[in-house]
């Protein structure tokens, strides 16, 4: 692949992230602010197409174009970097285990080591960072309020499992629909 033709696939994919980003929904009911979108699903077609360089650049360029398009203030700048992580996380494992062995064993092992550090990841950057980030700036302070441990196990852990596995299960699909394509690419 020519290096035109990997910044245009990058650019492409980034922009179509970035649009899934508007599609956001919450997984739990009584955390309506933690919201799931598939904004990871055209990173791992990067992954899988490109190599985890590229990904990671799509990653980026996407959160970028959220930080400067649409942009909602305390939640963005606090969250993105969570995010960032999050997703990031995930596709290294399906980096370093899926894409080196590709097979159905092998993206079930990536998809549980990805979910599990996700979780464990948004549990360490919301009891340093984000908790104490959002009372000292905007003010809410969930401790206060629900109690951190309350918190973090029934709101931050079972949201970032159920989003683990949807992605895994997402991507899954898109990628066997699509693999008699990218097989030809």
């Amino acid at each position: 692949m020519t290096n035109t033709r990997k910044m245009a696939t990058i650019a492409i994919l980034s922009a179509v992230s970035f649009l899934l980003m508007y599609l956001k929904f919450p997984l739990i009911p009584t955390a309506s602010f933690l919201e799931i979108d598939f904004s990871i699903v055209p990173v791992l077609l990067g992954l899988v197409v490109l190599d985890l360089k590229s990904a990671f650049g799509i990653l980026l360029i996407r959160s970028v174009l959220k930080i400067i398009f649409n942009n909602a203030g305390p939640s963005t700048l606090i969250g993105m970097p969570m995010n960032i992580i999050a997703v990031g996380i995930f596709v290294l494992a399906m980096a370093m285990i899926w894409k080196k062995n590709p097979s159905v064993k092998h993206y079930l092992l990536a998809s549980v080591l990805g979910t599990v550090g996700l979780t464990l990841g948004m549990l360490v950057m919301n009891y340093f960072y984000a908790i104490p980030v959002y009372a000292a700036f905007a003010n809410f302070d969930i401790e206060a309020i629900l109690g951190t441990s309350t918190y973090l196990m029934t709101m931050v852990a079972p949201f970032n499992l159920l989003q683990g596995i949807l992605f895994s299960l997402v991507f899954y699909i898109i990628f066997r629909a699509v693999e008699p394509i990218l097989k030809k690419v």
